[in-house]
């Protein structure tokens, strides 16, 4: 009888243990949550990334989440130097903010090298399996999850959309940053894509300007018909350059992103980055609330946009079928 109340009075105090814990937990949930903090961190300058963080605030007061109120946000750039990215991660876990969403591969492999455990909601992300931040698309496993740029059909549309533009196309030469292991994973897309379409590829590196420079003369010496440049916070920072180097030395090109086609690039074609950023929000407000990315799957793209640039097709002696101009989300004239 002695022994069944020993064993009554253990059970009591272990529950009685478990509550004080469970309220002790609770309590610092509360501290860290009201209001919580998110960091974001982006590879791309200020200037130039300040449309997607505007979607990325835009997705938090969809949700009912006003800065300064019921939220706080600490927003860092890295300014296109993948360097700063240890410093800045650094910063954001001292900080101890409860989310961190971080923008590109480069950026979201500075995080995964960081010390803490911060949840993570990575965006524009190409390859996060190949990049090791998760396990699978549907069961992340870690304390990463987010939004991928990774859609096999891209690489394959941006090479087709140069064949109906372009007379004759045989060989496309590929401009990217080495530097950057995303364009390694669209390389794998784009050469399967040529393959099947009976095309030659030729690969340029460039992680500079002067290699830029050098890499268009050696594409046109190559003769090269048209040119594919990759995705890359690089890139990006000297997109005027980039397009006038193709327009110099005649070479169609296809870009990423609508703001190389908006600064005189032929066309865009890619994922409609401020939806992804958009996005992020919804996975930021589920982890708040309790759900671990280890459980919330990977999504891709779901839109996507096609700008052409009329301007840039004459000065080439281009001609834009009509079929397309009546599918493209913009034209510029």
């Amino acid at each position: 009888m002695q022994r069944t109340r020993s064993r009554r009075q253990l059970v009591t105090l272990f529950a009685t243990a478990g509550v004080a814990s469970l309220v002790q937990r609770s309590s610092h949930a509360q501290q860290r949550s009201n209001p919580p903090r998110i960091g974001y961190l982006f590879s791309l300058a200020q200037a130039e990334s300040r449309h997607l963080w505007e979607s990325c605030r835009t997705g938090l007061r969809e949700l009912g989440y006003t800065e300064g109120h019921n939220i706080l946000v600490e927003p860092r750039w890295a300014e296109g130097k993948y360097d700063r990215l240890p410093g800045l991660v650094a910063e954001l876990e001292r900080l101890d903010v409860d989310v961190l969403v971080a923008a590109a591969t480069p950026t979201n492999i500075a995080v995964k090298a960081g010390k803490s455990s911060i949840p993570v909601v990575f965006v524009a992300v190409a390859d996060p399996v190949k990049a090791g931040l998760i396990a699978g698309f549907a069961r992340p496993g870690g304390r990463f999850t987010g939004l991928s740029l990774l859609t096999p059909e891209t690489s394959g549309k941006r090479l087709e959309i140069l064949s109906e533009i372009v007379p004759g196309l045989k060989t496309v030469a590929v401009l990217l940053n080495p530097g950057n292991l995303a364009n390694f994973v669209f390389v794998d897309a784009t050469r399967e894509a040529a393959r099947r379409l009976g095309l030659e590829l030729r690969l340029f590196e460039a992680r500079n300007p002067e290699e830029v420079e050098r890499a268009f003369s050696a594409a046109a010496a190559a003769a090269a018909n048209a040119i594919v440049v990759f995705d890359d916070p690089f890139i990006h920072s000297h997109r005027a350059r980039i397009v006038a180097l193709a327009a110099q030395h005649r070479l169609p090109a296809v870009y990423g992103t609508r703001e190389m086609a908006d600064d005189g690039g032929l066309i865009a074609y890619g994922p409609h980055r401020p939806d992804l950023y958009r996005r992020s929000a919804i996975y930021v407000d589920k982890i708040l609330k309790g759900a671990k990315p280890a459980d919330l799957p990977v999504e891709q793209p779901t839109r996507f946009e096609l700008i052409l640039n009329l301007k840039a097709a004459k000065a080439l002696d281009l001609t834009v079928p009509t079929i397309m101009q009546q599918r493209a989300d913009e034209v510029i004239e």
